[in-house]
């Protein structure tokens, strides 16, 4: 595997621990705040965060510009990650952050199987193939039986 590689595949890992954090803790911000006030402090503070990796990586804050001028389809990647942490921070508490967990991941492929699949967003074709799709419906019963509160 290339520096890069292993880099982005250990970062993924990283990301995926601190995903089942983030919704404990976003729960728990949520029980105390409200839902709402909990995704905007959780952005203001995100965007403070982002807006000084933009600086030291880039010296400027010139890639917001060039960002604003890319076709607005590109923009609902930031709405849907507005619509994840609001999601998380109101379902954790709720069923859980095995479950949350559980069922975002299984959305997450089943999704990420149909942009493969065809090809969506400009991406190469990847076909779902019989072990994919069966990899899928495993992961949705996994989901599912998450659920279940012994």
């Amino acid at each position: 595997m290339s520096g890069g590689n292993a880099l982005a595949a250990a970062m993924s890992l990283l990301a995926g621990l601190a995903g089942s954090v983030q919704i404990a803790i976003m729960g728990k911000l949520g029980d105390r705040v409200g839902v709402a006030a909990a995704l905007a402090w959780a952005f203001v503070l995100s965007l403070v965060l982002a807006l000084a990796i933009l600086l030291v990586t880039q010296g400027s804050l010139h890639g917001l510009v060039a960002a604003a001028h890319q076709p607005v389809w590109l923009w609902s990647g930031a709405l849907m990650g507005t619509f994840i942490v609001l999601t998380i921070t109101f379902a954790g508490p709720r069923i859980g952050t095995a479950a949350t967990v559980a069922i975002l991941i299984a959305g997450q492929l089943a999704m990420g199987a149909l942009i493969d699949q065809f090809g969506l967003f400009g991406l190469d074709r990847i076909p779902i193939g019989p072990a994919r799709a069966v990899g899928i419906a495993l992961l949705a019963a996994g989901a599912a039986l998450s659920l279940v509160r012994a």
